[in-house]
Parts: C-alpha cells; sequence; structure tokens
C-alpha cells in the first residue's frame, strides 16, 4: 500500500459520475453516485435507526446482482423519495434490470437526519432532487457542505448548539497495477471528527462559548457527564460508499462494506452509538482484471474512508450558529 498513488475523489474508478442537488430554501440535499455499466453491490448497516431502500436486495442471497446508481439524501425519511427521481432519470435512459417487460433501475438509497438545520424542516428532498442531482452528475465534482451533505452537523453530545458543520467528502486509493479503492462519506455523527494521523480533533463538540474544540474524549474517559441527549442530538448518521474496480461477488462486496466500518473508526469518536445509523455501502464496477486480495482491498477501504470523513469537515462551509473547521482554525 505505500507504493499506491493517493489522490482525491471516487470518480477515480471508471464509469463513475456524482452529482450533487442542494436545496435553496433549506440547507439539505441530495447526492447521486451514477455506475454507467451498473456494478456489483453489498451493503453493511451498523446504526441503530437507519433510513434506507433497497438494501434487502444486496443481500448475497437475493437474486439482483448489480446496481445502476445511489443515493444519499438529507431530510430523514422523507428525503427517501429522492431515489424515485433518480428511477425516472435512469428509466428515461433505458438503463436498469431488465424485468422482461421492462427495465428497472435499480437504486438504493440512504438518509441523514438534518430537519433541525435551517428554519422549515418541511422542507426536505424528493424526486425533483434526485432527478436534477442525476443530471448534474460528472466526473468532476464539489466537496464539503452541498447535496447530501448540506445539512450535515457534527460533535452533537452537548447538543446541537455546540455542534459543527460537516459535509460530503471523497478520497481513492490507486495502486501501481490499476487496482483503484475509493470512497465518498456523508459525515452527520453524534460525535467528534479526529485526524487518525494526528490524533487532533478537528470538527466536534464545542465549549459553551462555542470558539473551541472540548474534544470528547477526555470528557468520557474522565467520565464526566455530558448530558441527557434530546431531540435531534438523538438523531445522526454517517453515509459511506466504498468503490472499487474489482471484480467482487456480492458477498465480497458485503465483506468489505463491513471491514470499511473501521475507517469511521479511526476518524469518529465516538462511533456506531445507540443514536447513530452508520452504512456503508460497496460497489464494484468489476474492470479491473489483474489480480488482487480481499486483505489489501479491505485494508486500503478503511484507509480512504477515514481520509473521507476528514475532507467532509475540512472542506465544509459554517453556517449561523454553526462554524465549520475552517471557521475555528481546526482544519488541518
Amino acid at each position: 500500500m505505500l507504493s499506491a498513488q493517493v489522490s482525491h475523489g471516487v470518480t477515480e474508478v471508471d464509469g463513475v459520475t456524482v452529482g450533487h442537488h442542494t436545496m435553496k430554501a433549506r440547507p439539505t440535499g441530495c447526492t447521486v453516485v451514477l455506475f454507467r455499466d451498473g456494478a456489483v453491490g453489498g451493503v453493511d448497516v451498523r446504526g441503530a435507526a437507519p433510513g434506507t431502500r433497497e438494501t434487502d436486495l444486496l443481500d448475497p442471497v437475493n437474486t439482483v446482482e448489480r446496481i445502476n446508481a445511489l443515493v444519499f439524501a438529507g431530510g430523514s425519511a422523507f428525503g427517501l423519495d429522492a431515489a424515485g427521481g433518480v428511477m425516472r432519470y435512469l428509466e428515461e435512459r433505458g438503463v436498469g434490470y431488465d424485468a422482461g417487460v421492462a427495465r428497472v433501475p435499480i437504486v438504493p438509497a440512504a438518509i441523514l437526519f438534518d430537519l433541525a438545520v435551517g428554519d422549515d424542516p418541511r422542507i426536505h428532498p424528493g424526486p425533483e432532487c434526485g432527478y436534477e442531482a442525476a443530471l448534474n452528475a460528472s466526473a468532476g465534482f464539489a466537496e464539503g457542505s452541498v447535496g447530501a451533505g448540506a445539512g450535515a452537523t457534527v460533535g452533537k453530545l452537548a447538543g446541537i448548539g455546540r455542534a459543527m458543520k460537516s459535509g460530503v467528502g471523497s478520497a481513492s486509493i490507486v495502486f501501481p497495477s490499476g487496482l483503484k479503492v475509493a470512497a465518498l462519506v456523508v459525515v452527520n455523527a453524534l460525535g467528534d471528527v479526529v485526524d487518525p494521523v494526528s490524533g487532533k480533533v478537528l470538527a466536534g463538540t464545542r465549549t459553551e462559548d462555542g470558539k473551541s474544540l472540548v474534544d470528547v474524549r477526555r470528557l468520557i474517559r474522565a467520565a464526566e457527564p455530558l448530558g441527557s441527549l434530546s431531540g435531534s442530538s438523538r438523531s445522526n448518521t454517517t453515509l459511506g460508499l466504498v468503490v472499487t474496480n474489482a471484480p467482487l461477488t456480492k458477498s465480497q462486496a458485503s465483506l468489505v462494506a463491513r471491514l470499511a466500518h473501521d475507517g469511521y473508526a479511526r476518524a469518529i469518536y465516538p462511533v456506531h452509538t445507540s443514536y447513530d445509523g452508520d452504512i456503508v455501502f460497496t460497489a464494484a464496477t468489476g474492470s479491473y482484471g489483474g489480480k488482487f486480495d480481499l486483505v489489501t482491498l479491505g485494508a486500503a477501504a478503511q484507509e480512504v474512508v477515514s481520509m473521507a470523513i476528514v475532507r467532509a469537515v475540512t472542506r465544509a462551509s459554517g453556517l449561523e450558529g454553526l462554524p465549520s473547521a475552517k471557521d475555528l482554525g481546526s482544519s488541518r
């Protein structure tokens, strides 16, 4: 892995494009990943309260092998409707599973809770958001507080009033052999985001005056009370996607998704709590024809996921009452 080229962007994998649609009326939106030739899908859900669509389809024992797109959206469960717009976009182009009488686009989706950000929680992504994001999909895409990350926040252990802004991040590793492993992550975590290299807290729970970071690792290790969680502090989710050009089976794709959750643990503290709906998808395009092993691929998946989490907070833009890492000078 040391000789691998580290670069940025899930679209390093050929045939993968990403599009965002950010809503104007409230900080929320959706992010769509399109797979030109389809991809073998896998998933691993760790969250206690996930909001998902079509995840059962990705079980290795089930029939359909390939997915055509993936949707991440804000808006809590309402945001799952964004997948309908992506289905319409793909249907218009004749893309989908051949069911004989029709081609049915296979579009798994997952959502995060951002209804507490902005003035009107009744504003949330729907089918038009998904359709517009699909129209916007390209090899070049933005990171930070856009699309599904527009209303994403982190560091809510002391309540939303002391949280910070987060967003979408992406990273990739390209091996000399041509094997590629990449990740796209939308970080809406209860805990802090920590640089896995330096151990520095980049974004998370702020002090009472809002000007610096508490570092909840210190509070938890000291057994200091954090107070009771209520309202939006109970509703958190980190949404992740690992994309590779390796020719994985559905079982292997699900294994990689499971391994990739360790990337969450490297960069988020605490992680996988009872108030986080964390999920990782895997999509394998299969265009790579060389040799590979799942140990290396899984390790690379963990690394790119943690890198993408760091990019999600360091590229975010703050809102009123929700500063970003750049605003506090904590970004590396």
